[in-house]
């Protein structure tokens, strides 16, 4: 017979037995529950790593496809300009436009695949500056809109890495760009750097004899094609930038852009590489027009014979005039009343024999007018001089 201290002891190490089985089980069971919540946990986190990179491979995709648009709308508004200097807004054909911007468009990848665009994927109309769009090709169309798209229908959609995992396979993607330029033009700013200038050459025309060119109201004595100049008929009617007379309209002369009286040396570095930053310092105010859209310009009264060469190594070349509607004075107390700037080309120079013989024959052309103002009231337009193409949204 055992005694009580025996049996109680006996009694504690059965107790102890259990609660170091029970406290295995307790461990064995937390380990389970820890295995399957770190299951869960990896999973999600796969999940969430698969949900992170096919969303950055999306923002990527995305962007790239807005570069691509980008440049397709800028090189589809670069064709349209060459287009209209060619032949005139009349003669525009959408689809050399379309096959400019494709050039562009194949040469980025889009999700590592190039994306091109179809005949419905481009537009050709007119942007307005207060932001209005109107599709169609017109006579005062001056923008370019592509739509790049990685869909079914166009492309084909992007396809994701992890769509097995997120239930997603594919993202369509779509981007819209417009390229456009105008003919608002206010003025100029000054060239950022020294060794920038403006193609403007300082020879005014009265606006009489621009309307009178522009309208085929004058005559066409020259040809320009194929980048010569010869005898003949182009369709584009000429006049003529030596003075003829006294009085306005005809009394045209050299203008003084920079500083007052400019020696024969200024005009002929100033035909022979355009109109300098430091010329616009020296003028003292800037190259715009007022509220009135007039700008008051010192003049001389003729084009000299000191500067036929430089005039003569322009011909075929274009470049930028003042337009005036008045002027007052004479010699180097003319003043002229500028209200346009135009593009032109020098078509045939000859400033010696007789006066009457004199000339400096140009016609309307359409120039690219860098460092340009724009005049966002719309007020003032020029018909053959446009700023540099540039995105619009």
């Amino acid at each position: 017979m055992s005694s009580p201290q025996s049996a109680i002891k006996t009694h504690w190490r059965m107790i102890l037995s259990n609660r170091k089985r029970q406290a295995r089980r307790d461990i064995e069971s937390r380990r389970g529950v820890a295995l399957v919540f770190g299951l869960i946990l990896a999973l999600s986190l796969l999940i969430l790593t698969a949900i992170t990179l096919d969303f950055g491979y999306i923002h990527v995709a995305r962007t790239e496809l807005r570069r691509s648009a980008d440049s397709a709308a800028m090189s589809g508004g670069w064709e349209l300009f060459d287009r209209i200097r060619a032949s005139g807004r009349n003669s525009v054909s959408p689809s050399q436009i379309l096959d400019a911007s494709n050039a562009i468009a194949a040469l980025n990848s889009v999700g590592e695949r190039n994306a091109t665009l179809s005949a419905v994927d481009l537009q050709v109309g007119k942007f307005g500056l207060d932001g209005t769009w109107t599709s169609g090709t017109s006579a005062d169309m001056n923008a370019v809109r592509v739509t790049l798209r990685r869909n079914g229908d166009s492309n084909g959609e992007l396809p994701l890495f992890f769509g097995k995992l997120t239930g997603r396979n594919y993202q369509s993607l779509s981007e819209t760009a417009t390229a456009a330029m105008f003919s608002a033009i206010d003025g100029f700013e000054e060239p950022e750097s020294s060794d920038e200038t403006l193609d403007i050459i300082p020879f005014a025309l009265d606006l009489e004899s621009w309307v009178a060119a522009t309208a085929k109201q004058t005559v066409d004595a020259y040809s320009y094609t194929n980048g010569q100049v010869r005898s003949g008929s182009d369709g584009v009617w000429e006049t003529n930038l030596y003075p003829k007379g006294t009085g306005s309209p005809g009394n045209r002369g050299t203008v003084d852009i920079g500083g007052a009286n400019n020696s024969t040396n200024d005009l002929s570095r100033q035909i022979l590489h355009g109109v300098s930053r430091q010329d616009l310092i020296d003028l003292g105010k800037p190259l715009k027009f007022n509220s009135n859209g007039e700008l008051d310009l010192n003049g001389d009264t003729g084009i000299s014979a000191g500067i036929k060469d430089e005039l003569a190594t322009l011909i075929g070349k274009t470049r930028i005039i003042p337009i005036y509607k008045s002027v007052a004075g004479n010699g180097n107390n003319a003043n002229y009343k500028i209200v346009r700037w135009e593009g032109i080309r020098i078509l045939a120079v000859r400033l010696t024999g007789k006066k009457d013989d004199k000339h400096v024959i140009v016609q309307p052309a359409t120039v690219v007018a860098r460092n340009a103002r724009i005049d966002y009231s719309g007020s003032r337009n020029s018909s053959h001089l446009l700023t540099p193409v540039m995105l619009v949204e």
